[in-house]
């Protein structure tokens, strides 16, 4: 960090300009203030909001409300007496040219005075905000419609208004090296365990990326397991859902310019817990919940399961349905795993074809597209009509995920159950059971274990797990309980 010395304002604004080369949208403007003493005003015109910096810094500059006139001593408290005078705040010093540049690419108006080695930075920044809407990926049919922005000050302060409690901590870091992204931890102290907000701070601390542009950049360097199909933070854009784990004693992590918020730690169980169940009567949420596990069973198995009994099981099957497949895949010139991943891949390419689509037509090129391609496929004989109806339930089984990371894990899993399936049959299948239930246990979020509270074993927590006791009864402890840190 190189220290500014006691030089003139005009050759300080030539450095600065050569340190950020000579941008075109670099302004310096000049004031006279005396014959000998001038004030420069710079600062990044397609970052600042010329309405301020015009009604606040020039028209205050232009009414001749810096004195010059003294120096030695009292013309070191020029600074502070600027501090208290002039209409634009908030502003601070600076007294070296990384906080200069700084400032400058942040949408902060640099004055430089003579006299003195130290510059007041003012904030003018232009903003421009995305207003707040309804979250696009959790659609609630009761509940709050707000959702975050990728305005870090709106998010906060849409967690501020349903969080009122001195205890609420809000820690501001900068990752990155090129974009300097800002960063906002948030948790309650007396809930919220001090081993995990270090873990938290330590590893955000420590990622040493030259970008940050969105919560999922942040999320891949301070995630605990990098070879796994299992999210270990979640992602919402609710800004009622990041409150509900604050107070459970977890910490959410808003991000600069994105719209989703980081929780952790996380459970695997919480991935079926959906923003409505709180919103809903304990037995209605309840069903939902358990309806939600079963598609996962849906979507993960059916595929695998088919395929293996289809082509090694064929015993299990009762005589009339199994005389009904036959004859169905008569004809059919690829084996049943073959045709099940043409099935399944060519659904992924019409899903992501209906994302990428203008909003207009996408969602009819993807509904229209998988039923004339399936009818089409079983009309020609590359496919069989029991195919087409396992693939189908698969794909409507998928969507079901209140999260989208963890729709992803289930499809990674769909493929791999299938893929054991074709290979070793029901045997693969429960081998890959296993090898996923071990990888479960091994793995943490942030000290906690995944299959909390199940293993280890919080009856405490129970009451919100495969079902949701009554609100009146759901007294829930702090997720962090201490027997599921490590």
């Amino acid at each position: 960090m190189s220290e500014l010395h006691d030089i003139d304002p005009k050759r300080l604004a030539e450095r600065l300009a050569e340190k950020l080369h000579h941008p075109p949208d670099l302004v310096n403007r000049t004031f006279a203030l005396t014959d000998d003493a001038q004030v420069h005003c710079l600062f990044i015109r397609t970052l600042i909001d010329m309405g301020k910096v015009e009604d606040y810094v020039f028209q205050f500059l232009d009414e001749g409300q810096v004195d010059v006139n003294d120096k030695g001593r009292d013309a070191e408290k020029m600074v502070s007496r600027l501090l208290r005078r002039i209409p634009l705040v908030p502003s601070e010093v600076a007294s070296d040219y990384d906080t200069c540049i700084r400032g400058l690419l942040n949408g902060q108006c640099v004055l430089l005075l003579p006299h003195t080695n130290e510059v007041l930075l003012l904030d003018a920044s232009m903003t421009v905000n995305r207003a707040i809407e309804e979250p696009k990926t959790e659609t609630t049919v009761h509940g709050p419609r707000e959702g975050l922005t990728e305005d870090i000050s709106i998010n906060l302060s849409l967690l501020r208004k349903r969080i009122k409690d001195p205890n609420l901590r809000i820690e501001l870091l900068e990752v990155g090296r090129q974009t300097k992204t800002v960063i906002n931890i948030i948790y309650l102290q007396n809930m919220a365990p001090k081993e995990v907000v270090d873990c938290f701070r330590s590893r955000i601390e420590s990622a040493e990326a030259n970008s940050i542009l969105d919560s999922t950049n942040l999320e891949e360097w301070i995630q605990d397991k990098t070879l796994s199909p299992f999210p270990t933070l979640l992602e919402t854009e609710r800004p009622d859902v990041a409150t509900s784990h604050i107070l459970e004693g977890r910490v959410v992590v808003l991000v600069d310019n994105s719209p989703f918020a980081l929780v952790g730690p996380i459970t695997l169980f919480q991935f079926f817990s959906a923003p409505e169940d709180y919103y809903q009567r304990a037995d209605v949420a309840t069903l939902l919940r358990w309806l939600r596990m079963l598609s996962f069973l849906l979507a993960v198995f059916v595929p695998a399961v088919y395929v293996a009994v289809i082509s090694y099981h064929q015993e299990l099957l009762p005589n009339p349905l199994l005389i009904n497949i036959a004859a169905q895949r008569e004809g059919v010139p690829f084996p049943t795993f073959i045709e099940a991943a043409i099935m399944l891949v060519t659904f992924e390419i019409l899903r992501e074809a209906g994302l990428r689509m203008p909003r207009i037509a996408g969602q009819a090129i993807s509904i229209v597209g998988a039923l004339v391609l399936g009818e089409a496929a079983v009309q020609a004989g590359l496919v069989s009509a029991a195919m087409v109806i396992v693939v189908s339930i698969t794909a409507i089984a998928n969507f079901v995920s209140p999260a989208y990371s963890f729709g992803i894990s289930q499809r990674i899993l769909q493929f791999t159950y299938m893929a054991l399936g074709g290979f070793m049959g029901l045997f693969g299948i429960l081998c890959g059971v296993l090898f996923t239930i071990v990888h479960l246990a091994s793995i943490k979020s942030f000290g906690v274990s995944y299959l909390a509270p199940v293993a280890p074993t919080v009856l405490s927590d129970w009451k919100d797990i495969l079902a949701r006791a009554p609100l009146p009864f759901l007294k829930k402890p702090p997720i962090m309980n201490r027997k599921k840190i490590k």
